[in-house]
């Protein structure tokens, strides 16, 4: 059964969240490549190539990625990874990518609400994001109604298609 979100998203329909398989990566990188490309969300080269991206998106363990499916069709991904090495790898970084097909239903927020429970389940303390769009409304939005505080903005750190340039959010949250 759905439920609001609370953020105007749509009703929360049928779709599973779960760790990513290899299955899966024929429908994640036209996400990834997407939103990529559009250059308003990520830091990435707006240029970055399939393989760099799977890099990325497919990390070794402790990292996990998951992916939100409906029907076989993945509709958008979250990856958990240690912040920092060594003596701060008890923090989690997380990054989340939505199809633009499937925005509005709340496939953000949940995978949020999973990645978090995947984070503490491995045991981390915490969870920071390096590098949130101020311009993002709609994940600074969600981002602040899981719990995440914004601790600094780096300004004018990102060059935005639109925007031109606008500060990058440091965002952390206990689990």
């Amino acid at each position: 059964m759905g439920h609001r979100n609370g953020l105007g998203e749509g009703l929360i329909t049928g779709f599973d969240i779960r760790p990513a398989t290899d299955d899966d990566w024929l429908g994640l990188w036209p996400i990834i490549e997407t939103v990529t490309r559009a250059g308003e969300t990520y830091t990435y080269p707006r240029d970055m190539t399939e393989a760099a991206a799977r890099a990325m998106w497919t990390p070794p363990a402790p990292g996990v990625t998951l992916v939100a499916v409906e029907e076989g069709l993945v509709l958008g991904a979250a990856k958990i990874v240690p912040n920092q090495q060594g003596n701060g790898a008890h923090v989690a970084n997380g990054s989340f990518m939505v199809g633009p097909a499937a925005r509005g239903r709340g496939v953000a927020r949940r995978l949020g609400e999973a990645a978090l429970e995947q984070a503490r389940v491995a045991g981390f303390r915490s969870m920071q994001f390096n590098a949130v769009v101020e311009a993002n409304i709609h994940a600074v939005a969600l981002w602040k109604s899981l719990g995440f505080d914004i601790l600094a903005t780096v300004p004018e750190a990102f060059d935005h298609p639109t925007h031109g340039l606008v500060g990058l959010h440091v965002m952390y949250r206990r689990l």
